[in-house]
């Protein structure tokens, strides 16, 4: 081991993250202690991987000993939990000592007083920045320039609307977008987030709290709503879009734009639109590869997408998933015609609430898949159940075991919750 080059042992020090084992890496002599000076590019604190009764001061020296032993650090991540309040000095120092060469941060750190992580780290290399539990004010988009940043995650912060659209303005390179449990600081009571971005090509949303989104990019690629309750979400694009993923979403209009013939996935579930419908907003999206409409309950004709609509717009699907709860009268409607769907090879079907319409439903959908490859059965079971649900259970099992025996070149599963 001693022969070894310090390059070699670089080398070694490379696959190491986690600061314990850096730590104790730096320890075994002076020439690992120089590798990790000179080659050691990563480096990850988590509160989890010290001693519970370790103090925050304690803590507060190890962290800064670990950075000042490295030279030219590319990536850091800094995650204490919420018990630990640690002064803004030392964290101000990690960030002056690493910053002309960091081009990745994750930062979880709570301090007093708060630190401007867009203060100390902008107008240098950094790639990628997340950060947890954070407050950001008074975005200097002049000042506090990422021209090198290309992914931004920012989880359970706290950032007025305003901001939040000179961040982003003020990166132009970004790509991706990651806004989760968003703290949208506003006088409105009708908040308006409005993010302008020509280079953005995947944008996440879950539980921001404001009322209207407006989105203006000509790259995005990929859409994921999850947890909000809007009265607008409008995307101003030049219809570049080819994943779009909606979860636990109410909203009074959504507009996606007219052009969607990038589209390839559609997953919606738990899904309230006013207006206009779901559906004529990806109708046109003739190069749709998978579509899934799942948890949604139709009370018209007039609202669900039967399998002749599909197959018609959709003529290249390969992945189809869906669950409707079924009523009186419509499963003639969801049935209707007789267009195949030639290249659906996986189909999901599924119930929250078992009717007698389910079985009728499988066999007409599997009727419409003729290569067709793997059948899941989704459904929700009950503890208690009324005789009426067993009977039908019982029904709808004895219906599967005659539809396996028709079709053995299908491959059925059952997924029951």
């Amino acid at each position: 081991m001693e022969h070894l080059p310090v390059e070699v042992i670089g080398n070694i020090l490379a696959h190491l993250s986690a600061a314990r084992d850096v730590m104790v890496a730096s320890g075994v002599c002076r020439k690992w202690r120089t590798a990790c000076r000179k080659h050691l590019h990563s480096l990850s604190f988590n509160s989890d991987d010290f001693p519970r009764d370790m103090t925050t001061r304690q803590l507060e020296i190890v962290i800064t000993q670990t950075i000042f032993q490295t030279m030219g650090l590319q990536c850091l991540s800094i995650h204490i939990d919420r018990t630990h309040e640690f002064s803004a000095a030392p964290v101000i120092a990690w960030l002056m000592y690493t910053r002309e060469t960091l081009r990745s941060l994750s930062y979880n750190v709570r301090t007093n007083p708060n630190v401007n992580i867009l203060e100390k780290c902008g107008r240098q290399k950094l790639e990628v920045l997340d950060l947890d539990h954070n407050t950001i004010t008074g975005v200097e988009p002049s000042y506090q320039r990422f021209t090198c940043l290309k992914s931004l995650s920012l989880r359970h912060v706290s950032i007025s609307a305003l901001d939040l659209s000179l961040l982003v303005a003020a990166c132009p390179k970004i790509e991706s977008l990651a806004l989760d449990f968003l703290e949208v600081v506003t006088s409105d009571p009708q908040s308006t987030m409005e993010l302008t971005s020509h280079t953005l090509k995947s944008l996440f949303a879950k539980s921001v709290g404001v009322d209207k989104i407006i989105l203006d990019t000509d790259n995005l690629e990929v859409l994921n709503l999850n947890a909000l309750n809007l009265d607008l979400f409008e995307l101003i694009g030049k219809g570049t879009l080819k994943h779009l993923k909606i979860d636990d979403v109410s909203v009074t209009h959504m507009d996606i734009g007219e052009s969607t013939d990038h589209l390839e996935v559609v997953d919606v579930s738990n899904f309230t639109i006013v207006r206009p419908k779901l559906y004529s907003m990806i109708s046109r999206a003739s190069n749709l590869r998978m579509l899934r409409f799942w948890g949604v309950v139709f009370d018209d004709e007039d609202e669900i997408v039967d399998s002749e609509t599909i197959a018609v717009s959709f003529p290249l699907l390969r992945h189809l998933s869906l669950s409707y709860e079924l009523r009186d009268g419509l499963l003639h409607y969801s049935l209707q015609g007789s267009s195949p769907l030639e290249n659906v090879s996986v189909l999901e079907l599924g119930w929250t609430v078992i009717s007698e319409h389910f079985g009728p439903w499988v066999f007409g959908m599997i009727e419409r898949c003729p290569n067709l490859k793997k059948l899941v059965i989704h459904g929700v079971l009950s503890e208690a159940k009324t005789r009426e649900e067993r009977q039908m259970l019982a029904s709808f099992t004895s219906f599967i075991v005659c539809l396996m025996r028709k079709y053995v070149h299908v491959d059925v599963q059952f997924e029951y919750e």
